[in-house]
């Protein structure tokens, strides 16, 4: 059993309120363990890995992540992409999280896209579940992912969230040349 303590800190976000829960990792960084639109930490414990769960959690006045939160909603949504998170699962989708953060902001695929953005075109329900199973959104970006009738699909956070989010991201990407 883990014996690991982690800090959290909840910030006000446009489409709601938003908890990230920081861990260390190996080198000593801090590390996103899991994060999501809710102010109730308790509800993203169980998204944490069991074996990087913390034992127990305190609550921060503030993180560093925080200042990446707030430069990603103030239109910088660049901002996001040098954030280390840390999650364990399979193979495929410890690799489809790291495909994830290739999805430009803006330019979303669909869940075939995803899918054969990550190798395996046929593989569309793995590519599902790895967006369903992603403990670490916003920074993991499976909000980028649609349905291949262009819908919204489903989201952890609800699908108003998704659509705030895709909607900023397409206000502040920059064009494709």
């Amino acid at each position: 059993m883990n014996n690991l303590s982690a800090l959290y800190v909840t910030v006000d976000t446009p489409p709601g309120p938003f908890t990230v829960i920081v861990g260390t990792g190996t080198t000593g960084q801090e590390v996103v363990l899991a994060s999501g639109w809710t102010d109730d930490v308790d509800a993203l414990l169980p998204v944490v890995h069991r074996t990087l769960r913390p034992t127990w959690v305190v609550r921060a006045d503030r993180l560093p992540v925080v200042d990446v939160i707030e430069g990603f909603f103030s239109g910088q949504i660049g901002a996001i992409d040098g954030v280390v998170v840390r999650q364990r699962s399979g193979p495929f989708l410890e690799d489809a999280w790291e495909v994830l953060r290739t999805v430009p902001a803006g330019q979303p695929d669909t869940y075939a896209e995803f899918a054969a953005r990550c190798g395996r075109p046929a593989a569309i329900r793995a590519a599902a579940n790895a967006c369903a199973r992603n403990a670490t959104a916003l920074f993991v970006p499976c909000h980028r992912v649609l349905g291949s009738d262009g819908g919204l699909g489903g989201f952890r956070w609800g699908t108003p969230v998704k659509r705030w989010l895709l909607d900023h991201e397409a206000a502040h990407a920059p064009v494709p040349v």
